[in-house]
């Protein structure tokens, strides 16, 4: 049985993606266990991580719940991150953004 989740994202560089997702989860790693890996854990069976691994960089997709998506629309333009409007998709409104090796993040919520 399944009881957890960690999301992996391959990056270019470790040091350059850390500063991206920690402005974009609000906070620094929660660790780093190994040279080249950082995570965020947002509970203790849940977390997204990024591993430094250019042949692979750009080619991940993440899609995360959140409570409020006008409220990280927000939080994503005072961050400076570029992103459309939240958009109606799958039953529910999503917010696609790109990380800069091209990773996307997509968020969806109310």
């Amino acid at each position: 049985m399944i009881t957890g989740l960690m999301a992996n994202i391959a990056v270019t560089g470790e040091k350059e993606a850390t500063e991206w997702y920690s402005r974009l989860f609000e906070r620094q790693p929660d660790d780093k266990p190994m040279a080249g890996l950082a995570q965020w854990l947002f509970d203790e069976k849940f977390g997204v991580q990024i591993w430094e691994d250019p042949q692979r960089a750009g080619c991940s997709n993440v899609v995360l719940d959140v409570d409020d998506l006008d409220e990280m629309a927000e939080h994503l333009r005072v961050t400076g991150i570029d992103h459309d409007e939240p958009s109606p998709g799958g039953g529910q409104r999503i917010l696609p953004i790109t990380d800069p090796d091209g990773n996307q993040v997509v968020f969806f919520g109310e």
